[in-house]
């Protein structure tokens, strides 16, 4: 099974339900360019992915040039909280530093609670 993903908008937050396996760095690159898409058509500035149920199966320099791409295409006032299973926190946490040093605003976070939390806290 391959990387698929469900998007909603709730008025001002975008809900992002993740779920498969990401086998290569076009799967993650069109994961992102799907959040950015909606991102501008909801004129929407945080995110919540919810990625529990994702497979993170990326080597170190698909990681990093995937955060790049995505860094580079993303409004820079947008925040992103993405929250996944405990095994996977190194290689997001990874994914998340260089975003945030190419300009993102990302964290990453071991509950949805947590995020909403943060969202809630930067999101008016």
């Amino acid at each position: 099974m391959g990387h698929s993903h469900t998007i909603k908008y709730d008025g001002k937050l975008l809900k992002v339900k993740a779920s498969g396996k990401d086998y290569t760095a076009e799967d993650v690159l069109a994961y992102g360019k799907a959040i950015i898409e909606a991102s501008i058509t909801y004129s929407c500035t945080a995110a919540l992915l919810d990625e529990y149920d994702v497979e993170y199966a990326l080597g170190t320099i698909d990681l990093y040039e995937s955060a790049v791409f995505i860094s580079e295409m993303a409004p820079k006032i947008g925040r992103v909280a993405v929250v996944c299973k405990p095994q996977n926190h190194h290689d997001a946490d990874f994914w998340g530093t260089v975003a945030v040093n190419r300009g993102l605003t990302v964290r990453v976070f071991k509950s949805l609670n947590e995020a909403e939390a943060w969202l809630q806290q930067v999101t008016p």
